[in-house]
């Protein structure tokens, strides 16, 4: 009767275990984003780049890129009172986006590449 107490409660020990495993797992940055989320992005980067403010959101986006994922739960807790002033299907894009980690530099990515001089680029 021992061994058999002993055994479970050795399963139940592997099996939590293997859930433990990849609780934080996170996904994988290899993975595409869609069109629409590219375009969205393209179109923020746009925004910022036409009213001059591609440094300082660098900065920004750079300092609070480990913080994307509370301001997208932010975003989602938000959501109705954000329903009255915004897009609701741009503000659940943009949660979702700043739910994986590579969202933020792709970001500064797109903004740079949209605020480097046209002679810079040929080069």
């Amino acid at each position: 009767m021992r061994s058999l107490f002993n055994e479970t409660m050795v399963e139940k020990l592997a099996k939590v275990r293997a859930g433990l495993r990849h609780a934080f797992a996170v996904q994988p940055e290899d993975q595409p984003l869609a069109i629409e989320d590219v375009q969205l992005m393209e179109r923020i980067a746009e925004v910022i780049v036409q009213r001059r403010m591609a440094a300082p959101a660098t900065m920004f986006l750079e300092s609070m890129g480990p913080m994307n994922f509370l301001g997208s739960q932010a975003l989602h807790f938000l959501m109705p009172i954000l329903d009255c002033a915004f897009n609701t299907k741009e503000v659940e894009q943009v949660a979702r986006l700043l739910e994986r980690r590579d969202t933020m530099t792709r970001l500064i990515t797109i903004i740079e590449a949209k605020s480097a001089p046209q002679g810079a680029t040929a080069q």
